[in-house]
C-alpha cells in the first residue's frame, strides 16, 4: 500500500483553509487506497482532532526543520508528500526530492517558485500560464476551479435550493473559521439594518472573538449561529446570498452558484480578489461599514 503524507498547519493565525482543504485530497487517496497521514505542528487553535476524527494519522513536528521532515519521510516510506505550507519553499522542495525521491504534490495560490511533480491551485482565479516559469518542464499543472478540492456534501446540495417558511432573505456568512480578522460582528451590525433578513453565520470553536460572538448573537432572533458544523453546503443551500472572505470558502458559495460579497481579510487573498473585481463580482479590499452596506443594497436589488 502506497503511503501519503500531507504536511500543512491550522492555527488561529493561519487558519483552517490549508487543513479542510487538504483533508478533502485525503479523503480522495483513502478511496484509491492509499494510506494517509499527516504531518502538523502542535499549534494554538489547530485542528488535530478534527484530522483523527477523520481516521488520518497524525505526526506532531516539534519543529519546522526541513531536516526533521526529510526523516519522517524515510522512516514512514513515504511515497507521495503534499505540501499545503507557504513557509516551504523551493529550495526545501528541492532538497525533499534530493533526499529522498518522494513524489511532490503542492497546493499553491499565490504563485510562488515550486520543485515539484504536481502542482494545484484550485481557486476560481488560478491562471496555469502563470506557473510555467516557476515550476519543473515534467511538472503537471492542475489549475482552475474544475480541480477545486469540495467535500461530496457540496455536489449533493449543489442545485438543490431548501424551501423557505417565510419571505425572509437568507444569507450565509463566513469569515474563515478563526476570524482573525475579527469583523463578524461588524457584519452582523450592518445586516441587521435591513428589515426581512434572516442570517446563517457559521464559525468554530477555535475562533477567539468566540465569546464576543456569542454573546452578540444571544436573544437576535434574526441570527442563527453555527460553530463546528458539518452542514456548510446544507446552510447554504437553504440561502440567497452570501457573506464571505476571498478564500477557500469563496471556491465552496461559487461552486454553490450564490451571489456574494467577498471580503479581503488576508494578504494571500489578494490573487483572488483581483480576479473578482476584474470580473465585476461584489468585492471589498477590507471591510469598510458604508461600502459593505451598500453591497448589501445591491444584492437585494437582484431579488426585487
Amino acid at each position: 500500500m502506497k503511503r501519503v503524507l500531507i504536511r500543512a498547519d491550522a492555527s488561529y493565525t493561519i487558519g483552517h483553509g490549508h487543513i479542510m482543504r487538504t483533508l478533502v485530497l485525503a479523503k480522495k487517496y483513502a478511496k484509491r487506497g492509499f494510506e494517509v497521514s499527516f504531518a502538523t505542528l502542535n499549534l494554538e487553535g489547530n485542528l488535530n482532532k478534527k484530522i483523527l476524527d477523520n481516521k488520518f494519522g497524525l505526526y506532531n513536528l516539534n519543529t519546522k526543520n526541513i531536516e526533521e521532515l526529510i526523516n519522517l519521510i524515510k522512516k514512514q516510506n513515504i511515497d507521495i508528500l503534499v505540501i499545503d505550507n507557504y513557509e516551504i519553499d523551493y529550495k526545501s522542495e528541492k532538497l525533499i526530492k534530493e533526499k529522498t525521491s518522494v513524489k511532490i504534490v503542492c497546493l499553491d495560490d499565490t504563485y510562488e517558485k515550486h520543485y515539484c511533480d504536481v502542482l494545484i491551485n484550485h481557486n476560481i482565479s488560478a491562471n496555469e500560464k502563470k506557473y510555467k516559469s516557476l515550476v519543473p518542464k515534467n511538472c503537471k499543472l492542475k489549475c482552475g476551479s474544475k480541480y477545486t478540492l469540495l467535500r461530496e456534501e457540496f455536489y449533493k446540495y449543489k442545485n438543490k435550493k431548501i424551501k423557505k417558511s417565510d419571505e425572509k432573505k437568507r444569507v450565509f456568512v463566513a469569515i474563515g473559521g478563526t476570524d482573525y480578522s475579527n469583523i463578524n460582528i461588524d457584519i452582523l451590525k450592518v445586516l441587521q439594518l435591513f428589515e426581512n433578513i434572516k442570517v446563517y453565520i457559521v464559525t468554530t470553536s477555535a475562533n477567539k472573538n468566540l465569546k464576543q460572538l456569542k454573546k452578540y448573537c444571544k436573544n437576535k432572533k434574526f441570527i442563527n449561529l453555527y460553530i463546528d458544523t458539518n452542514k456548510m453546503a446544507k446552510l447554504m443551500a437553504k440561502t440567497d446570498f452570501a457573506v464571505v472572505s476571498a478564500s477557500v470558502i469563496l471556491n465552496e458559495v461559487y461552486f454553490m452558484q450564490l451571489p456574494f460579497i467577498a471580503i479581503k481579510t488576508a494578504d494571500n487573498q489578494q490573487d483572488i480578489y483581483n480576479y473578482l473585481k476584474k470580473n465585476k463580482f461584489y468585492t471589498l479590499e477590507k471591510f469598510d461599514t458604508k461600502n459593505f452596506e451598500r453591497s448589501i443594497n445591491k444584492l437585494l436589488n437582484l431579488f426585487n
